[in-house]
């Protein structure tokens, strides 16, 4: 019986089917037919208006015609913005569409249930109630149809679909008062639409709730229309198979075989029998497979991804913990832990919380794995208050903000790592931050945040500006960037020292690091350099500079080897080369009481008369000093010897001469403007016969590069502790499009000179004397163009090789000033142009440490530049970043290697210099020029005035004499290599040791008072 089975008869079912089908295969016609009349017509008018555009009376006004098309264009863009829920009124009938459409497929359950349960009455109320939802749905498709720029594209929309197959039934089910299930379950499709409707709503806000309700609104739609499709067939059978091979089978059956089929469980207790029906199994299988294989992992992950990931940090009280954010990288938190690592030497006491934008990939959930005692992640973005609330941002000890060194946007990253700042400020004032920048003019920007203070241990590490103030230093002095490095991050080449040491058993096992503490206060009243050659003798100890406060702030300044005019203050901190603290801690404990008979540095601890005050101490030894047992008075300036540079300021015949000032409050040198045609050189240019012991900077860049910012390698070589005789010409080489940019930065310094040109031409390398030059650095700007790291360094390593090449046949002149320059007394096999090459990827060194020759002893220098970064001929970023974690240990470290390596000084200091002349105020009258205390870093041969006693002198003896003499302070050694050695190869001793024996060929890493303005008398 027909009307007894579970749905209607096959011709029932055309009834409902067919006029959908009419009705979009009439529209898809009319469409297509509309397009081509409109094609033929445009043609037509095209060629009438031709004919008749000299005739004002043309049939279709061209007035007309705009007009028409704007007020069509404006009613088209209302449509849509209303439709694309831009409006309130749009987002007002998205909403209720969906309900609409839920309430439809609801209304396909009742009349399902009522089927199933042979209940064939229709009822007149839901009837009615889904004939006007399908009323709404038409006007509502009327709306969408106006509003399509491509009808064609309108029509064969999913939606679009779903409407032509559900709607029109409901009309045949009220005109033939019979209801038919037919297509209704394709209105699941539209749960497609929940998740735009749950991010209006904005119950959907972050990524994990948006991706995942896609993902579930995808799988249940799917999952009920397929079931709808079985359901269909399978009730109805093949309709080309007499009998019937239908089977009487329920949706919720159908929905249960989808589920299986799915999952690839596949009981066999439900099959379908219809050819229909396995057809469909058959492409659902493939499709379903895919979707739920890679479904379930994804939803899984992304639950337990928010639930691990955004979660909140639960403060334990006792225990210290700092924020991590910016750019967490695979690569940046890999190196940031291996520094943390080497500062407690592994026994890391901070937990590290990482603030990520972005989920961690699978590699780096593997380090967060391998370091998971004492590193938590966290998903969200320091610019949300909510995020940093998380994160108990308040209690941290210190929030870092990373940067992507290699962002092809310098200028976005710095600014994107501002903002993080500014945020974390204004809602946590007191927290300490401590940012990496690109670009040092950028640094401007944050003192104008209210909240930040250098006082608080608030740093910035500046790559440009340390970057090239290293590698500027390193034209000057030779192996500083190598002696800095094992001083300040401890990544000292010990091995190839002990393989080139004669007396290996001097060396020691120690590595010397820089490290800060309080002197003790009985150094009071004395100057650095009374106290420098006490804590030498005594306690065995280096001390480079002092810290000193001024002001009612509590403003202080780094002073390096100070002016004997500086008297040292209670409770001032000293910066010491030392191996542990427990051997700097003896300048604490140091008491001229208790301790000036004691010989032996080690038994020298706290002792017991630290009740007694500081003014009975004085009065009861009064101001002098025992030095080994035998009084000193302390050095008057009248042992200097003569003085060209006095209080600051140039010769008055030698500046009006040269025409040159100090810029930036005497810090540095300047001039008027130069204009660029007047510091350009080409070939045929006199002035380029003329270069010699220049400084060659080979830059690649085009006119879309970032900018590297030369004034911050161009400051450090005009610094004004260097009389302008003294200064050597810069040579820069590179694109014009790319050094005018640059230009305007440092047209006010004297000496620079443009070449326009390349590093891969043996030509232009000629041109500018290479040759002939004091060292040459090597930069790149340009945007790495190729994703393999070992391709980004290219130009700059075929610029260095280029380089290398021109070094074979030097002149016996030439080798006989190299040998000069670096102390020899016999002339060097080879003449090696000193090269220092910045490498983005440092890994690519290999390219680089290749020997010119075959033999094996030739690149133990450049060896050395693969333990320490920057060591040599090779600069890489990653020495700098590893400055982050001594920065949050100790923030005067990062002070004292900015005023060495920029020749600047403390931000506050600076600030109140470029302001007015309240230093003299501020300092008590005590400084009188802020280039008075500004020393400068030379590498010194070993002469006759340095070196009386002969071969038998050791460095303990050249130490006391040239700091007694002359002021200067000796820090480090830099000796040749044994032979074989053509081509005179040196390494760095940082801290040699006192009975160390020197060596004629020794060159001393210095500090020079600012008042010697040459060596050459030395």
């Amino acid at each position: 019986m027909a009307e007894s089975h579970l749905t209607c008869a096959l011709h029932f079912q055309l009834a409902f089917i067919l006029p959908s089908v009419f009705v979009f295969l009439g529209g898809l016609l009319t469409i297509l037919v509309f397009r081509s009349i409109r094609c033929v017509y445009r043609f037509i008018l095209k060629q009438i208006w031709r004919k008749k555009v000299k005739n004002k009376n043309v049939w279709w006004s061209n007035k007309r015609k705009q007009k028409s098309v704007y007020y069509l264009r404006i009613f088209s863009t209302q449509m849509e913005m209303m439709l694309s829920a831009q409006t309130s009124m749009g987002r007002v009938l998205m909403i209720l569409v969906f309900v609409l459409d839920i309430g439809t497929l609801i209304i396909y359950f009742i009349d399902l249930t009522k089927a199933e349960q042979f209940a064939f009455s229709f009822p007149d109320r839901i009837i009615y109630v889904d004939k006007f939802f399908s009323a709404f749905f038409v006007f509502y498709f009327g709306l969408r149809f106006v509003a399509a720029d491509d009808k064609l594209r309108f029509w064969l929309e999913l939606n679009s679909l779903v409407d032509f197959f559900t709607i029109p039934p409901v009309f045949i089910s009220a005109l033939l008062r019979r209801n038919c299930l037919g297509l209704h379950f394709l209105r699941a499709l539209r749960l497609l639409d929940l998740p735009r409707i749950l991010q209006i709503l904005r119950i959907t806000k972050d990524n994990y709730s948006i991706k995942l309700s896609k993902l579930f609104a995808v799988f249940i739609s799917m999952w009920l229309t397929a079931a709808g499709f079985i359901h269909l067939v399978e009730n109805n059978g093949d309709p080309w198979v007499q009998p019937a091979n239908s089977q009487p089978i329920t949706y919720f059956k159908c929905i249960y075989l989808i589920m299986v089929t799915m999952s690839t469980v596949g009981y066999g207790d439900i099959v379908v029998q219809t050819a229909l029906g396995q057809t469909s199994i058959f492409f659902f299988i493939i499709g379903g497979l895919v979707l739920f294989a890679n479904l379930i992992p994804e939803v899984l992950e992304i639950v337990q991804s928010r639930r691990s990931y955004k979660s909140s940090y639960e403060v334990v009280s006792g225990k210290n913990y700092i924020v991590v954010c910016g750019n967490v990288t695979l690569k940046s938190v890999t190196t940031l832990l291996q520094d943390f690592l080497l500062q407690d030497k592994g026994n890391v006491c901070t937990e590290i919380l990482f603030l990520g934008e972005s989920l961690p990939s699978l590699e780096l959930e593997a380090v967060f794995k391998c370091y998971s005692p004492y590193t938590t992640f966290f998903y969200g973005s320091a610019l949300n208050s909510e995020d940093l609330k998380r994160v108990k941002m308040e209690s941290a000890n210190a929030c870092l903000i990373l940067a992507d060194v290699c962002s092809p946007e310098p200028y976005t990253e710095d600014i994107s790592n501002i903002m993080r700042v500014l945020s974390i400020k204004n809602h946590y004032p007191k927290t300490r931050v401590i940012l990496q920048i690109i670009q040092s003019h950028n640094k401007v920007y944050l003192p104008d945040i209210p909240s930040w203070d250098w006082r608080m241990g608030d740093s910035i590490i500046c790559f440009a500006e340390l970057k090239l103030g290293f590698m500027a230093q390193s034209c000057l002095v030779p192996g500083l960037s190598t002696l800095l490095t094992s001083l300040f991050i401890g990544k000292e080449n010990t091995k190839t020292k002990r393989k080139h040491l004669k007396d290996k058993m001097l060396l020691g096992d120690k590595d010397y690091r820089v490290m800060t503490f309080q002197l003790s206060n009985d150094f009071a009243g004395m100057t650095f350099i009374e106290v420098c050659r006490l804590c030498f003798v005594k306690l065995n100890l280096v001390l480079l500079g002092i810290e000193l406060k001024f002001g009612s702030r509590g403003d202080s300044a780094i002073l390096i080897n100070p002016s004997p005019q500086i008297k040292l203050h209670r409770n001032t901190m000293g910066f010491f080369i030392a191996h542990s603290l427990a051997e700097v801690k003896r300048a604490y404990f140091y008491c001229k009481a208790c301790h000036s008979d004691i010989q032996d540095p080690e038994q020298i601890e706290k002792c017991q008369c630290g009740s007694k005050t500081f003014t009975e101490k004085r009065k009861r030894y009064g101001a002098s000093l025992v030095f080994d047992g035998e009084l000193t008075k302390p050095r008057s300036l009248s042992v200097l010897p003569p003085q060209r540079f006095v209080d600051g300021v140039l010769n008055a015949q030698e500046e009006e001469s040269s025409g040159v000032s100090l810029y930036l409050t005497g810090r540095f040198h300047s001039c008027d403007a130069v204009p660029l045609h007047d510091a350009l050189l080409n070939r045929q240019n006199p002035a380029v016969l003329y270069l010699q012991d220049h400084i060659l900077l080979c830059v690649f860049g085009d006119a879309s590069s970032p900018l590297i910012g030369l004034q911050d390698f161009v400051m450090p070589l005009r610094a004004s502790n260097f009389l302008y005789h003294e200064l050597k010409d810069i040579v820069l080489l590179g694109p014009l499009e790319y050094l005018q940019r640059e230009w305007q930065c440092i047209q006010n310094f004297p000496k620079l000179w443009l070449f326009s040109g390349s590093a891969l031409s043996f030509a232009d390398l000629k041109a500018v004397n290479v040759q002939d030059c004091a060292a040459c650095v090597i930069l790149s700007s340009k945007i790495p163009v190729s994703n393999n790291p070992s391709l980004v360094d290219a130009e700059s390593i075929l610029a260095t090789l280029n380089v290398r090449s021109m070094e074979a046949k030097p002149s016996s002149v030439d080798a006989v000033f190299r040998a000069r320059a670096l102390g020899n007394q016999s002339e060097p096999c080879y003449k090696r142009i000193p090269i220092t090459t910045e490498l983005k990827f440092s890994p690519n060194a290999h390219f680089i440490n290749q020997a010119p020759s075959s033999s094996s002893d030739i690149p133990e220098e450049d060896l050395l530049s693969l333990t320490a970064a920057p060591a040599g001929a090779i600069f890489s970023d990653s020495f700098l970043t590893s400055l982050l974690s001594m920065t949050y240990y100790n923030h005067r470290i990062l002070a004292l290697l900015q005023t060495l390596v920029t020749s600047r000084t403390c931000p506050v200091l600076e600030q109140h210099w470029e302001e007015d002349s309240r230093l003299s105020r501020n300092l008590d009258n005590v400084v009188q020029n802020p280039s008075q205390v500004r020393c400068k870093l030379a590498l010194l041969p070993l002469s006759g005035r340095l070196l009386s006693g002969g071969m038998e002198d050791s460095f303990g003896d050249i130490y006391c004499k040239a700091l007694d003499k002359f002021g200067i302070l000796c820090f480090g050694l830099y000796r040749l290599m044994e032979e074989p050695n053509p081509y005179k190869s040196r390494f760095v001793i940082a801290r040699p040791a006192s009975n160390l024996k020197m060596l004629p060929t020794d060159l001393l890493f210095s500090i020079v008072p600012f008042n010697i303005a040459t060596t050459e008398d030395l």
